[in-house]
């Protein structure tokens, strides 16, 4: 025994059993069979500190994905029962502003949206949680892309959070996310691209302004000529 707690001392309590064999072997000459050392050491409570490994990330093995569980069935039958999400940029004199936003598959209401001058996981986890305050969201399916931000452990942890149901278009498929692209091209030909905006600011302004229109005062025929609002406002009265 004492040859064991010598050989672990002067390892400064690194060595496990097979190097201890290994020490008195080379230092004594003596043969201990591994199994008597290791039960030796067990009884005196001598176990080797070991370094922990330095956890080694390859490239996209961060990403998060999910089958898509939306499919393309883009109607509901009630609100919260399915969300779309994206992010689109704007354009004005060489500067961009991004524009994410979370839509109602039910009456095509934008649920919520933020602006910003980065494109980062930030952007998507504060429209989110707009959302969330606003909406009872335990079982919603929330469909997205396959871009960074929605692939994000940070993005999965909080729709894991809430209980929303993650749903993602297959990669570089901009058909599975259909809706959210014509409220974008909606936004951009009925705003953007018609107006005059001498800042970001003035942008971001219409922006705003154009949403606020879209979801309370925008008719549409799919809708029964209502907007958005009116139209959920009606149904569950």
């Amino acid at each position: 025994m004492n040859l064991i707690v010598e050989a672990y001392e002067v390892s400064n309590g690194t060595y496990g059993y097979p190097r201890v064999k290994a020490y008195i072997l080379r230092e004594y000459g003596w043969r201990i069979n591994h199994k008597c050392i290791y039960r030796l050491m067990k009884q005196m409570n001598l176990q080797a500190k070991i370094r922990r490994k330095k956890q080694v990330y390859r490239k996209g093995s961060e990403r998060i994905t999910v089958p898509n569980v939306l499919n393309r069935q883009f109607t509901a039958s009630k609100p919260n029962e399915k969300w779309v999400t994206d992010i689109t940029y704007l354009l004005l004199n060489n500067q961009r502003l991004y524009l994410s936003v979370i839509y109602d598959l039910f009456n095509r209401e934008i649920i919520s949206y933020r602006i910003s001058k980065r494109n980062d996981v930030q952007l998507v986890l504060d429209t989110l949680d707009e959302a969330i305050k606003k909406r009872d969201v335990n079982g919603t399916i929330l469909h997205s892309d396959q871009g960074f931000q929605y692939t994000s452990h940070e993005y999965h942890a909080a729709l894991q959070q809430h209980g929303i149901i993650p749903s993602m278009s297959r990669k570089a498929d901009c058909l599975d996310n259909a809706c959210i692209e014509n409220f974008f091209r909606h936004l951009k030909t009925e705003c953007i691209y018609l107006g005059e905006f001498n800042s970001m600011d003035d942008l971001e302004a219409a922006v705003h302004k154009y949403i606020e229109f879209y979801n309370n005062r925008r008719i549409q025929k799919k809708l029964t000529y209502l907007s958005p609002v009116q139209y959920r406002k009606k149904v569950c009265a």
